[in-house]
């Protein structure tokens, strides 16, 4: 099979390239998915996120496992990723956040013209089809569905009340003119038309049917991508895994690989093109030495807090919770609202850890249900948690090979805590998360605690590095640049091999201030657009 674009990975980004490369009839595109489609109720139903995110089963979740990490005990920590089409977006809490403005500039600043805000904010607007409408900031018409939620929890009420007597002002649009305060999330949930109140995955948002019927898309699922295949220094085609057949399938102008901050570089790896000594560990012909392929990972290091609750409006999973739940999606069903259709992690806020830092380095999440290591230990009576999570981390990992073969999972080293200074703003948020939480109007649901300590520093640091763990936002790890570290371009082409380009969030040079499905979608937009001379 040949076609003029083979994309490798149909999450957020990969979704996005394939829709708008085969908005163009005169192309062919190829988009090749591990997955499968991605449209069972567990992905439509916002609420069970639950059934998708532990990986226990692995339904739609790679559920990878990082080496264990020196900061937290020598603990391994969990890695789920979307294996769905939509990829990570299918399984997500649906939080629509794009960062802070000066991390985009802070982009530009690092050598990246062109993708400082005033850069990003038209391919932002592009993708969003926001409930509000259309404003300076925000669009009305993009495919994304970006909804207010519709039924938010009394607790989150008051959890954005409880944040408020702790002199943290309330903003009702963390995607607004400032970024800092506490409030509700906006969410990637259809708002309006038949689907309202289920989940706009970036498949559903771009890979609608009508687009699924384009004569110039083919969609493989269930297809496992084993090497970028090159000849005279070009990518020409890629090697996959499909019904049981090896299949080569051959790309007229590029190679796209989509496949995420763990993904794509490991791909590139088994195709012989990343540092030579990680290379000729495993074996492998050096195609292109690029020293920065896996490095420079960063991600959001997460710390929870969870209670019981007094009352039995937040999820419990005994017998009187899960009938709760299934009243829910018997309502859910009939007309997209009510507790189905909630994130979960409902409330947040975006603070400082101290008043000397230019913008939020910390981000809360608040979920009304207990969420004790990624939902794999499992509480039936009711409550409900806080996360903190350190946003601009200085501690960097790294992402190698485990062996040669493709069907390995990929080493993961995130390096947490190898930085001091990400410590200490940790636990200044893990401060302000539990002065909120133990405010009055918190009093009514406040139960028992779990995993209390004295309160001691000590005492706090050694739960965080018995407890602490991702909250989801691998990125960077062929990131785009300049410097003699960069991977690609500043348009996703890889260093040294023609036809080849990356578009998903390992090209982020530096982790952004929030959620991160929303910037790889506007990357994806930005550089189609490019890619189709649009822009």
């Amino acid at each position: 099979m040949k076609f003029d674009y083979v994309i490798v990975g149909g999450g957020s980004a990969g979704c996005v390239m394939a829709s708008r490369l085969s908005e163009d009839a005169s192309v062919s595109v190829c988009l090749i998915e591990a997955g499968g489609l991605g449209r069972s109720i567990l992905v439509r139903a916002p609420a069970l996120i639950a059934g998708m995110i532990s990986g226990r089963p692995k339904i739609n979740n790679w559920a990878f496992q990082t080496e264990p990490q020196a900061g937290l005990n020598r603990r391994r920590g969990f890695q789920p990723r979307g294996k769905v089409l939509g990829g990570s977006s299918a399984i997500n809490a649906m939080l629509y956040v794009r960062g802070h403005p000066g991390d985009y500039d802070e982009w530009a600043d690092l050598g990246c013209e062109g993708w400082d805000w005033s850069g990003v904010l038209p391919w932002f607007r592009m993708a969003e089809g926001n409930e509000r409408g259309a404003d300076d900031l925000h669009g009305a018409d993009g495919p994304l569905q970006v909804a207010e939620q519709s039924e938010p929890r009394a607790i989150t009420q008051a959890f954005v009340k409880a944040a408020a007597q702790q002199q943290i002002r309330v903003n009702d649009d963390f995607n607004g003119p400032d970024q800092e305060g506490v409030g509700l999330y906006q969410v990637t949930q259809y708002h309006s038309g038949p689907a309202r109140g289920e989940r706009c995955s970036a498949a559903a948002a771009y890979l609608p049917d009508a687009v699924m019927r384009r004569s110039n898309l083919t969609v493989l699922t269930r297809a496992m991508a084993q090497k970028v295949e090159t000849q005279d220094g070009r990518a020409v085609g890629v090697r996959v895994q499909h019904g049981g057949k090896t299949k080569r399938i051959e790309a007229g102008r590029e190679v796209i690989l989509s496949s995420g901050a763990f993904g794509s570089p490991q791909l590139l790896m088994l195709s012989g093109i990343g540092p030579r000594d990680e290379l000729a560990d495993h074996g492998i012909d050096v195609v292109q030495e690029l020293p920065g392929v896996g490095r420079n990972l960063q991600d959001h290091l997460d710390y929870t807090l969870s209670y019981h609750s007094k009352r039995d409006d937040v999820v419990g999973l005994g017998l009187k919770g899960l009938m709760k739940l299934g009243q829910a999606g018997l309502r859910w069903r009939k007309d997209g609202s009510g507790l189905f259709a909630s994130p979960f992690a409902e409330g947040g806020a975006f603070l400082k850890s101290s008043p000397e830092v230019a913008r939020p380095d910390l981000q809360l999440h608040f979920v009304i249900a207990i969420v004790d290591d990624h939902m794999r230990k499992i509480h039936v009576k009711f409550g409900y948690s806080c996360h903190v999570c350190v946003l601009r981390p200085w501690s960097r990992g790294h992402v190698g090979l485990q062996s040669s073969d493709p069907a390995a999972p990929p080493r993961i080293d995130p390096q947490y805590l190898s930085d001091p200074r990400d410590l200490s703003v940790l636990m200044n948020g893990a401060r302000q998360m539990e002065s909120i939480l133990t405010a009055a109007p918190l009093d009514l649901w406040r139960g028992e605690r779990l995993y209390p300590h004295d309160g001691t520093d000590a005492a706090l640091e050694a739960d965080i590095r018995s407890r602490a763990d991702t909250i989801y936002h691998p990125v960077g790890t062929c990131k785009m640049g300049i410097d003699d570290m960069a991977v690609t371009d500043l348009a996703g082409r890889v260093r040294g091999v023609n036809g080849l380009r990356i578009v998903d969030a390992s090209l982020f040079p530096r982790l952004i201030g929030g959620n991160t499905n929303a910037p790889t979608i506007m990357i994806a937009e930005k550089i189609s657009a490019q890619m189709r001379g649009l822009v």
